[in-house]
């Protein structure tokens, strides 16, 4: 499971709609309606969240606004809960600078090789912008990266 700490349009068209799978099985766990994945690291900043739900609601909210930026048709009926719903908003989710270098270092590898435009536009990038759920703090690496 990955969910990029990285803005959504830096992801290629597999990456978006990996990343978009992967976000709603992160929400079925955090949710309790599934068994598998519960000790998995990725979890970690959303189970730190007061909300969790709300935090990885939001997180595929923003997915699915850069898919509809797309002309992708995500279905956002399946965002538990979704920010839009006239819920408070949810806190920015502090995310590392050096968590930030080594998820674009990660990315750049994998566009490299299958979405060589989409690199282009990651390498140019001086500084990188991440998701809209969360905000740059300096530090260094997550513990629970394993990339």
């Amino acid at each position: 499971m990955r969910l990029w700490s990285l803005a959504p349009d830096y992801l290629d068209r597999q990456g978006l709609t990996a990343c978009w799978r992967e976000a709603l099985l992160a929400q079925a766990v955090l949710a309790g309606r599934t068994r598998g994945y519960q000790q998995h690291s990725q979890l970690v900043r959303f189970r730190a969240t007061p909300d969790p739900l709300a935090a990885i609601g939001a997180y595929l909210d923003g997915v699915a606004d850069e898919a509809a930026a797309r002309t992708y048709s995500f279905d956002r009926g399946r965002i538990l809960e979704p920010p839009r719903d006239g819920r408070p908003p949810v806190p920015r989710v502090p995310v590392t600078d050096g968590q930030v270098a080594t998820e674009r270092d990660h990315l750049l590898a994998k566009l490299r090789a299958r979405s060589p435009e989409r690199a282009v536009v990651l390498d140019g990038a001086g500084l990188v912008r991440v998701h809209p759920l969360f905000v740059t703090v300096p530090g260094p690496r997550e513990d629970w990266e394993r990339a």
